[in-house]
């Protein structure tokens, strides 16, 4: 999996722990990692993912719809879950405001074996580290 993992587009780094079962992956500095392609890779490598968990720094905006999301780049951009945490980011969006916030972009759900790939990844806020 570590290698599966490692070949992907952005990524630098991948530990692995199989104490914790977790997989900690750092991105390049250009930091675009496309997480939906890491869950693909998990998978396709032959291991069950139960969640991804990400830290991200970026400024909140609202898309076309008027719900927020977290763009970490131009043309990059994650859409929010609302929640009570994800509340605190309002009246930061289409500010110049940087945030830097801990989420989770996918629950393995329950009974099922293979996440739906189809399905876009949202990010629920779960904490909010650092706003600048």
């Amino acid at each position: 999996m570590k290698q599966h993992l490692g070949r992907q587009s952005g990524v630098q780094n991948v530990e692995v722990s199989l104490i914790d079962g977790k997989v900690e992956i750092t991105p390049k500095d250009d930091g675009q990692i496309d997480p939906a392609q890491l869950l693909k890779a998990t998978y396709d490598s032959g291991v069950t993912a139960a969640e991804m968990d990400m830290t991200a720094r970026g400024r909140i905006v609202k898309d076309s719809s008027g719900s927020l999301a977290l763009e970490v780049a131009p043309n990059r951009s994650f859409a929010i879950t609302p929640n009570e945490v994800s509340k605190g980011l309002e009246a930061l969006a289409d500010t110049p405001a940087v945030v830097t916030v801990r989420g989770q972009l996918f629950k393995k759900p329950a009974g099922k074996k293979k996440a739906d790939a189809s399905t876009p990844l949202k990010l629920l806020i779960l904490e909010i580290q650092k706003k600048e």
